[in-house]
């Protein structure tokens, strides 16, 4: 058996779970709080008034126990009867989840899919809504992870509610990582997940739900126990959750939320926009494409098509041997594609890790990429900026 070598360092460069900061690795070890008591209370409250901040929005948001899926699910079983027609967007794995949730509970499940790392079309989501009068509910993803775009939510949402239907919309890694304004832009729904921009561990959903939409769950109560939004919200506004909760990730929460007051909004999002462009630079300077229809809004994560000449599903692996755990293709993208992170406690030596780590490995497979190339490029973008780009004060 072959033992680690202590003296290589352990990157995670994942889109989720991301790397968390010292602080909030600290929060989990203090003691554990009783739920009931006054010291969680304060402790929930706490998370509660700073959460609609993140996205947009004069809701409340509710905190689920379970990952962003159980997040997506509530946002299915709460709204959705069998029977009743839904409009699923797919264009990567994680828009694919939209629509074996419907088929789950047995909604007739209309799809819409353009293909993998294709932009969804807010005019072919109004024509499908105009053919299909029954739809009132349509599901759609901002920022698809398996390859890297961010779809334009805000011309969805117009797209939907000229047909008075509702979107639902996956920000699970989107929220804090690139725009959001759910009020603004007229988003019924939108979930979260604790564990990719908001710097805390995977076990925490997030759903932040309108007045129409609370009132459908209202009017629909049964299909659902653990993940309903009646339940939920009325313990939520007594300051309470309806089941035991996931106490030491409310207070490492309780500990991000404060970094990123620290930061600000705007720059936690400037940040991200900067690290993006500085990593889009560094695929573009080792000679690489970027996948499928990347643009500015791309702030999470960047998606490079691997060399056809190199064996890319032995990218990844090399990669950990290095260190560094990176995303390779999910599915049909297996070996095709690897996935650069940028969500989170991310800083512009991380980007510029991962470029050196890939630009080694790309060598050692045979690409014809010059070393340091991608690394060149990403720091021009940084020097230009003008300013020392950090992840969140640890």
């Amino acid at each position: 058996m072959s033992v680690p070598n202590p003296f290589i360092k352990d990157y995670l460069m994942t889109a989720g779970p991301t790397p968390l900061p010292p602080r909030v690795l600290a929060a989990m070890a203090e003691p554990v709080v009783y739920h009931r008591a006054p010291a969680f209370d304060a402790l929930f409250a706490r998370v509660l008034e700073r959460l609609p901040a993140l996205f947009g929005t004069s809701n409340e948001v509710m905190v689920l126990t379970g990952s962003g899926t159980a997040a997506m699910d509530s946002a299915v079983s709460n709204l959705v009867r069998p029977g009743q027609a839904i409009l699923a967007c797919a264009a990567g794995k994680f828009g694919e989840r939209w629509i074996e949730l419907g088929e789950a509970y047995e909604a007739d499940v209309l799809r819409y899919e353009p293909g993998w790392g294709t932009r969804l079309d807010p005019s072919e989501v109004g024509r499908l809504l105009a053919d299909h009068p029954a739809v009132d509910l349509v599901y759609v993803t901002l920022s698809e992870t398996s390859t890297g775009v961010v779809h334009d939510v805000r011309a969805l949402a117009e797209a939907a509610r000229a047909h008075d239907a509702m979107l639902v919309v996956d920000g699970i890694s989107g929220v804090g990582a690139t725009a959001l304004r759910q009020d603004e832009w007229g988003i019924d729904v939108v979930v979260a997940g604790s564990q990719k921009a908001l710097m805390t561990p995977p076990g925490l959903g997030f759903v932040s739900a309108s007045a129409r939409a609370l009132e459908r769950a209202a009017a629909q109560p049964a299909g659902r126990y653990y993940l309903d939004w009646n339940r939920a919200i009325a313990e939520q506004r007594k300051g309470a959750t309806p089941f035991t909760p996931a106490v030491t990730l409310v207070r490492a929460l309780d500990v991000a939320l404060d970094l990123l007051g620290e930061e600000g909004m705007d720059a936690v999002l400037a940040r991200h926009d900067l690290l993006a462009r500085a990593a889009r630079a560094g695929v573009h300077g080792m000679g690489l494409e970027l996948y499928g229809d990347p643009d500015e809004r791309s702030t999470v994560v960047t998606a490079l098509e691997l060399p056809d000449t190199i064996e890319g599903a032995r990218v990844p692996g090399l990669l950990r041997e290095r260190g560094i755990t990176a995303n390779g293709g999910q599915g049909q993208l297996k070996g095709r594609i690897l996935r650069i992170a940028h969500c989170g406690y991310f800083g512009a030596f991380d980007v510029l890790t991962i470029l050196a780590g890939l630009e080694l490995v790309l060598h050692e497979l045979g690409a014809d990429v010059d070393l340091g190339s991608g690394v060149a490029a990403a720091q021009r973008v940084f020097a230009q900026a003008g300013v020392p780009v950090a992840a969140p004060s640890a």
